[in-house]
């Protein structure tokens, strides 16, 4: 999933430096809005030019199919086109650059039913965002399917024998077991909201200071990173297993935000593309 993170940033940052370089977007968009009608570049840039609206095209299009991924969700006769994890890359994808295109189309000036519909898009990415955290946190299989508490609990036993089958000193395991009792909720317990959010990152810094005492006991390398790995998957994963209740809780009333916030999106975005083709603005130069 982060890999997904790291290309769409790539493709941004391509895509920025070929507009605001290559085209001489720089220039062009420091220019006063009053003025850029003059500029020599706005035949170019500006939202009927022809780079720029290629920018729309391509952000929309990129916008609508995104929606490839609610498809697949529901039509289980999609399975066979892909793992849903893969389409969950390829609609975050999606969502990071084709608002960026759209910024460059709209060449940073926002009003009338534009400004609407930019806005929600913006919130419409930024929820996308809330809930792409909700969704890694659900433990899944290596298709996407969401396993269930008992299989999520094999899992961690499965990962405590693993660690009990390497050489780790009988004490350095007593560390280990010290080290879940602090770091991680109780069984049975009802860990709080913020868990959610800061929870995560608290374990990780954890983690990485039990790496630091067990390397000072003077494990080998290739131990230490066996130990570690396993360490680190059980904590994530029994942590959230803490969490899943409440993790799926919010990732429902997500869904009820965000779909609705979608397709008023793409309302508004279809009133707007209307509007400029009717009016001939989509093709004035």
């Amino acid at each position: 999933m982060r890999n997904v993170l790291v290309l769409a940033a790539l493709a941004t940052l391509a895509t920025a430096l070929v507009i605001l370089v290559g085209l001489g977007g720089w220039s062009y968009y420091r220019t006063p809005l009053a003025a850029r009608g003059y500029a020599p570049a706005h035949k170019v840039l500006g939202p009927s030019g022809t780079a720029g609206l290629a920018f729309g095209i391509s952000g929309s299009a990129l916008m609508i199919v995104m929606q490839a991924y609610s498809l697949r969700k529901k039509w289980k006769r999609l399975g066979r086109l892909g793992k849903l994890t893969h389409w969950l890359e390829f609609h975050i994808f999606c969502g990071i650059l084709g608002p960026v295109l759209i910024t460059f189309h709209t060449s940073f000036k926002f009003n009338g039913i534009v400004s609407v519909a930019y806005w929600s898009m913006l919130l419409v990415v930024a929820s996308g965002f809330v809930g792409r955290y909700l969704f890694v946190r659900i433990p899944k299989t290596i298709r996407g399917q969401e396993l269930t508490y008992a299989e999520v609990e094999q899992r961690a036993v499965e990962l405590r024998t693993s660690l009990l089958e390497t050489s780790l000193p009988p004490a350095l395991v007593a560390m280990v077991d010290a080290f879940e009792a602090r770091a991680l909720p109780s069984k049975g317990s009802d860990p709080g909201w913020r868990g959610i959010v800061f929870g995560e990152f608290r374990l990780r810094l954890q983690v990485a200071r039990l790496r630091r005492r067990i390397r000072s006991a003077g494990v080998t390398p290739e131990l230490l990173h066996t130990a570690i790995d396993l360490i680190g998957e059980r904590a994530v994963l029994l942590r959230r297993l803490a969490y899943l209740k409440k993790t799926k809780r919010l990732f429902e009333l997500w869904h009820v935000f965000h779909r609705p916030l979608a397709y008023v999106m793409l309302v508004i975005v279809a009133i707007h593309v209307a509007t400029v083709v009717y009016l001939g603005y989509a093709f004035a130069r």
